[in-house]
């Protein structure tokens, strides 16, 4: 892995609701391909903190994320979408622009970026890997179409820490 940059890598979603728990799976993948141990189901990852590639899984994401940025130069979100015009497979770049700085129990990526730059003074370079969804019941297996991208979304997070993008890139 040729990343210099401190990274963490955020995934988010409900694990009760099939393919809204993809990002768990994706985290699980990574930790994997770094040698590292997988999380159960009920870990976070917050005690595995403090190398140069972090991972962590969260239901939502909350406030208390925002100081824990501290120390990264750059942040990977990823979780689920059920927007038709996103590809099955979305990557790009998280502006702390497109937020507003309402604070509520749950953010998102922007939001979070938002606050952790009015709070820290500085920006934090952060990416998007969203997977479609479609399947959203109460079930605990990631439908097969969601399934199949899980490691196409870890080469496309494994890729992004290869190359050293430019502020400006448009995307991952």
């Amino acid at each position: 892995m040729n990343s210099k940059k401190r990274t963490l890598l955020v995934g988010f979603g409900n694990l009760d609701r099939a393919d809204d728990g993809v990002a768990f799976f994706v985290v699980n993948a990574f930790r994997k391909r770094l040698g590292q141990a997988a999380l159960d189901e009920g870990c976070t990852g917050l005690e595995d903190l403090g190398g140069l590639l972090d991972s962590i899984f969260m239901v939502e994401l909350v406030p208390e994320l925002i100081d824990l940025l501290e120390g990264y130069e750059q942040v990977i979100f990823v979780d689920a979408h059920v927007d038709p015009n996103l590809d099955e497979l979305h990557c790009g770049l998280v502006s702390p622009d497109e937020a507003g700085l309402t604070l509520t129990h749950h953010m998102s990526p922007a939001t979070l970026l938002a606050f952790f730059k009015a709070l820290h003074g500085r920006d934090i370079k952060g990416y998007l890997v969203s997977i479609v969804g479609h399947n959203f019941d109460f079930l605990r297996k990631l439908s097969p179409e969601t399934d199949a991208l899980v490691e196409e979304a870890t080469d496309r997070i494994l890729s992004l820490l290869e190359r050293e993008a430019p502020a400006t890139a448009p995307g991952c």
